[in-house]
């Protein structure tokens, strides 16, 4: 039987292929929209069992083509652009294509993890689990809200396992192809070659320059928690995947500053004043749709009985910063 990843060739969706390669999993049936199709580099060196576009695999489920041949859907498959404004375009490709795969898999017994996200918390101080903690701020954030919505209303009227995951902010290998939807640690990472010196924004929210502060999560961690899952056919939910620690933008750019700059570590008072950390104004395009704090709670998937710990900003992003490092 084959384990079925949709955005397989996207950022998340890669690294769990290649998780799953690394367990000694090559039976993947990898689907994705290859248009553009510079991201099919993230598929370069993994190995699967075939390719289809995500329309192609909706038909062919349809005519009965993997009828018992399909071990697990893992579902990464979305428009994950905060700033796209076609909102017929985000809920077909996000909300209606979930409920689709969803239903196939609920028909077929067929445990299902998908890809929720932080952004449906909106500008909420708490973030929990919870339909009261929720206000999406644009349409991919309505997107995955509605069809974590979708998931509640079967309730325990379930066939197999569904498991959906909201990630917060997650950076690391192979997200170079989502140029502005990139991690804020790689564009700081782009910046510092061709510039010198990172940007980042003025103080907005009441936070001061650069003091903004989001929940940042390694894919590493990421992958690690969609595999245990898998393990776990009997665990369900909606649960939140991030490290449980809010961290500044200063943060983040210090942590880049210090993994690509020889010598002792520096703080973000150095850096200023060296010239390699520039406050830009805030952008009018965002107010209003911005997340100013993000902070997992870890709560419900602790209880679930995931353990492994999650990696910290200094620690990520120094592994992240040497591995771009080295491609370059």
């Amino acid at each position: 039987m084959h384990i079925v990843v949709t955005g397989a060739a996207g950022f998340i969706g890669s690294n769990i292929v290649r998780g799953l390669n690394a367990r000694g999993e090559q039976r993947i049936i990898a689907v994705d929209d290859l248009a553009p199709a510079d991201k099919v580099a993230n598929l370069a060196d993994c190995d699967i069992a075939d390719f289809l576009d995500k329309d192609e695999f909706v038909e062919r489920l349809h005519h009965g083509d993997f009828a018992y041949d399909i071990a697990a859907e893992i579902h990464q498959g979305a428009c994950s652009d905060t700033m796209e404004t076609d909102g017929r375009y985000m809920m077909r490709n996000n909300y209606r294509y979930s409920v689709t795969l969803l239903d196939y898999c609920q028909e077929q017994e067929i445990p299902f993890l998908y890809a929720s996200s932080a952004s449906v918390y909106g500008a909420g101080t708490v973030f929990r689990e919870e339909r009261a903690c929720e206000a999406p701020l644009n349409v991919y954030a309505y997107s995955k809200f509605l069809f974590d919505q979708y998931v509640r209303g079967l309730g325990d009227d379930r066939s197999a396992q569904i498991a959906g995951f909201r990630y917060f902010n997650v950076y690391g290998p192979r997200e170079q192809h989502k140029g502005r939807g990139s991690s804020v640690a790689w564009h700081f990472f782009t910046q510092l070659r061709a510039e010198g010196k990172v940007r980042l924004f003025e103080g907005s929210g009441g936070y001061a320059n650069g003091e903004q502060r989001r929940d940042f999560v390694h894919v590493d961690d990421v992958v690690q928690a969609n595999l245990w899952m898998l393990d776990h056919p009997e665990v369900s939910g909606i649960f939140n995947v991030g490290t449980g620690r809010a961290q500044s933008f200063n943060d983040v750019a210090v942590a880049v500053l210090n993994a690509a700059t020889d010598g002792p570590a520096q703080t973000a008072a150095h850096w200023v004043e060296a010239g390699k950390i520039e406050y830009i104004p805030f952008p009018s395009a965002l107010v209003g749709k911005y997340q100013s704090f993000t902070e997992a709670d870890l709560t419900r998937l602790r209880a679930a009985g995931y353990e492994a710990p999650f990696a910290s900003v200094e620690d990520g992003v120094a592994k992240y910063v040497k591995a771009l490092a080295q491609r370059r």
